[in-house]
């Protein structure tokens, strides 16, 4: 095979392309699109960094993609385990940003939840990624990284290598992890590109090959990017809904200043005639004395009416800033129970994690802030709930 040089001197990381990007990074050097069907296989099935353990390539194009080329992953610089299995890493993105990854096994799947941002700029007062304010977007090798690295590691794990099922041992395509949310720190909507490009990885055939049911984008309500990956890669959609009606919701998800739940409900709907699933899930986190009344319940069932949905009610985890509480167990089934006696499918979300700070919205990792939120956070937090408990 021919190549063309490469005059790049810094690294190519293989990692940031998706699968139309790497064809014309391919032929770029003179290759043909079966050499970036190939590659992709390597990288993402296989999980292989080594471009020598690429048999079936050229030896010349092997010399050129050694040369010029790097897989490469964020480095890890922590991991923890959980007393139920759960693991969770911290990756370095750079000298003076790391994001956090949890990996959750059952029985019958294993679920990643990765990052997209350095920090998140919505700042929503129950969460604690919140509080870390924001830094910067983080890139595709960064965002399918996460992925990369964790289905690598957990292979070699007993406790977990059984997890993938359907498939024999020693199938290249054999995964440990079956489902892909996209919860982890920031905003997937508000660093669309790079996100799109780690999403086509996924649900590539010659990638990981996830249905598109098994990879979900969780959005605070970034309304125009809704409707763009509703055309661009739809995938299962999550709504952090968090609160009934404007004036609440104002207070818990600040970004519905800009984005009104009028405007987010109408997105939903037009997302629903391309989602390979039939529902949008609208995620709750319970909040004692805040979000948690029969008449907030009651508001919930006339959203439910608008958008096929299906609520997921979260259990608050506490940390010392957000200065809120969780809702009590009695109040939750209570809750839970008047949405399922309207005809509404509702789940309540097993807690896990908590013993390492995996679980829901305490994601923090460590974040250098550009954003000054510890002068503004604390303050909405605290004092705008709290005029709305009075």
């Amino acid at each position: 095979m021919s190549t063309k040089p490469v005059t790049d001197t810094a690294p190519v990381n293989l990692l940031d392309f998706d699968p139309a990007g790497l064809a014309q990074q391919v032929q770029q050097w003179g290759g043909k699109p079966f050499r970036a069907r190939q590659l992709l296989r390597w990288i993402h099935q296989r999980g292989t960094d080594s471009f020598d353990d690429m048999t079936d390539l050229a030896r010349d194009f092997r010399a050129l993609l050694s040369e010029h080329c790097v897989i490469q992953a964020p480095k890890v610089s922590a991991e923890h385990l959980s007393s139920d299995g759960t693991r969770k890493w911290l990756f370095d993105v750079d000298p003076n940003n790391a994001v956090e990854t949890v990996f959750i096994p059952e029985d019958d799947r294993g679920t990643l939840c990765i990052s997209s941002q350095a920090g998140c700029t919505v700042a929503c007062p129950f969460c604690s990624t919140g509080y870390q304010g924001f830094n910067r977007n983080l890139s595709t090798a960064e965002i399918i990284g996460q992925l990369w690295y964790a289905e690598r590691v957990l292979r070699t794990q007993p406790e977990t290598a059984r997890i993938g099922g359907g498939l024999p041992d020693g199938d290249a395509r054999r995964r440990v992890i079956s489902n892909v949310v996209m919860m982890g720190m920031g905003e997937p909507l508000l660093n669309y590109d790079r996100v799109l490009a780690a999403l086509r990885l996924m649900v590539d055939d010659n990638a990981y090959g996830l249905s598109r049911r098994r990879v979900t984008v969780s959005t605070s309500g970034v309304v125009p990017m809704i409707d763009r990956l509703a055309r661009d890669c739809p995938v299962a959609l999550a709504v952090s809904l968090h609160a009934p009606n404007d004036t609440l919701r104002d207070k818990l998800v600040p970004l519905n200043r800009k984005y009104p739940l009028a405007e987010l409900l109408e997105a939903c709907n037009r997302y629903l005639e391309h989602a390979p699933r039939d529902f949008i899930t609208f995620e709750y986190i319970m909040l004692d004395g805040v979000n948690d009344s029969d008449d907030h319940a009651r508001e919930l069932i006339g959203i439910a009416r608008q958008v096929r949905s299906k609520f997921n009610l979260i259990p608050f985890n506490p940390f010392p800033q957000s200065g809120l509480k969780r809702s009590s167990a009695t109040r939750v089934r209570s809750f839970a129970q008047r949405l399922m006696d309207a005809g509404i499918v509702t789940t309540v979300r097993k807690t896990r994690g908590d013993d390492i700070a995996a679980a829901c919205g305490q994601l923090a990792g460590d974040v250098k802030d550009r954003t000054r939120i510890d002068q503004r956070l604390p303050d909405r937090a605290v004092i705008a709930i709290n005029q709305e408990r009075g």
